[in-house]
C-alpha cells in the first residue's frame, strides 16, 4: 500500500503594477500567452529554472586551496619536466 504524497506548492501574490523585481497578474498572463503555455504555472517555472541556470554554480564547490602536502604530490604524481622550461606557473 502506498501513501499518496500532496505535490509540494507555494502561493505566489502579484502586485498590481509590475516592479523590478515584482510582476503583475496581467504580465504572467502576457507570458505565457507569448511563449505558448496553456498554464501560468509554466511560465514561473520557466522563469526560475532560467534564473538558476544563470545564477547558481554550475560545478561542485571545493574545499578551497590546496595544502603543500597535496602540492608536494601532485609533483611527485608529475614527474620531472620534459626538457621545456615553465615561462610563468599558477602556482
Amino acid at each position: 500500500m502506498s501513501i499518496a504524497t500532496a505535490p509540494d506548492a507555494l502561493l505566489m501574490r502579484f502586485q498590481p503594477k509590475d516592479t523590478a523585481s515584482k510582476v503583475s497578474r496581467a504580465t504572467l498572463s502576457r507570458l505565457a500567452k507569448q511563449l505558448g503555455y496553456t498554464r501560468e504555472s509554466e511560465v514561473l517555472h520557466y522563469a526560475v529554472r532560467k534564473l538558476a541556470d544563470e545564477v547558481l554554480p554550475k560545478y561542485e564547490v571545493d574545499d578551497g586551496p590546496i595544502n603543500a602536502k597535496q602540492m608536494a604530490a601532485i609533483r611527485k604524481a608529475a614527474g620531472p619536466a620534459r626538457g621545456k622550461k615553465v615561462a610563468s606557473s599558477l602556482f
